[in-house]
């Protein structure tokens, strides 16, 4: 059977930067969930608190995130053969899904509080929301630059941006409030909040859900890999397929290849390296593994359930 990979290389200094954004984000965090669940009771507006509940889920993402991040440095070992490298995509869908929970639970909420409008200290709220905005836009600068090719990243970028565009809402909010006393849009606010988070977490949480179910990845179809293969005249069959993204950097194939004639392992030695070569460069799969087949006899089908 042969095996091939094309290895990325990974700047642990740039993964200490990764940790470090984290750290001053999640202490920022921390600052600004304090803040505005005091706030919020003491001012009386739901949206202040929605705010700093989705504050509050940040830091547990961000944590998450963090862990995940630090995993990645633990090498494999002989029960653990891929080490951590699914570490950042569970964090991924953990966060991913608290931004679709968080905003359920503020959707409950809304309606309720807009069916019974209550007054809201909106000074208070205005501070409070100018906190969010300063800490939250400084987190985000932070984490931008890392959150462009890295999904557990995103995830908590995306986090810490939702949090930001809601405090900017929750100023509006409590500047409109200060001046016409409309309080019911205390509670519309909430409700745009939380449509929100589930606007900006579904596709997250649909991608990292593939990537953990082995799912093909979007961008490659089987049977043009099938193709790009069997177009050596020496290979009769290719079947037993399967492609999944083992995490952001890395895309396994598995398959089976029939030959016309019983080659020598040399020969299958150079055509795993063509094969490698374009698949790589042209597909992006990095991570070949062949078993090379001679008359024997078992299921041609290029998908073939285990």
């Amino acid at each position: 059977m042969g095996h091939s990979h094309h290895k990325h290389s990974h700047n642990h200094a740039h993964t200490d930067l990764k940790g470090r954004s984290l750290i001053i984000s999640i202490f920022l965090n921390i600052i600004i969930t304090v803040a505005q669940i005091v706030g919020g009771i003491i001012s009386g507006s739901l949206s202040l608190l929605s705010d700093a509940l989705h504050n509050s889920s940040d830091v547990l993402s961000l944590v998450v995130s963090y862990v995940a991040s630090a995993l990645l440095k633990k090498k494999a070992s002989t029960n653990k053969t891929f080490g951590f490298k699914r570490a950042e995509i569970i964090a991924a869908f953990i966060n991913s899904a608290t931004l679709i929970i968080v905003a359920v639970i503020l959707i409950i909420e809304a309606v309720e509080r807009f069916y019974n409008p209550q007054e809201v200290e909106s000074n208070l709220v205005i501070w409070l929301s100018l906190l969010g905005i300063v800490a939250n836009g400084f987190s985000v600068l932070l984490l931008k630059k890392h959150s462009e090719s890295n999904m557990n990243m995103k995830s908590a970028y995306l986090h810490l941006l939702t949090d930001m565009m809601a405090s900017v809402a929750v100023l509006i909010g409590g500047l409109i409030m200060k001046y016409f006393q409309w309080f019911w849009v205390d509670p519309v606010l909430t409700l745009a909040i939380a449509l929100y988070l589930i606007y900006m977490g579904w596709n997250l949480l649909l991608d990292s859900t593939k990537v953990l179910m082995l799912f093909t990845p979007n961008a490659i179809k089987v049977e043009n890999i099938v193709e790009v293969i069997k177009k050596r005249k020496i290979i009769k069959n290719v079947h037993h397929v399967h492609i999944w993204q083992l995490n952001e950097d890395e895309v396994h194939l598995e398959a089976h290849i029939d030959f016309n004639v019983d080659i020598k392992l040399s020969e299958f030695d150079s055509i795993l390296v063509e094969i490698e070569e374009e698949l790589f460069h042209h597909h992006g799969i990095n991570h070949i593994n062949i078993q090379p087949e001679f008359g024997k006899c078992d299921s041609k089908q290029i998908i073939v359930q285990d």
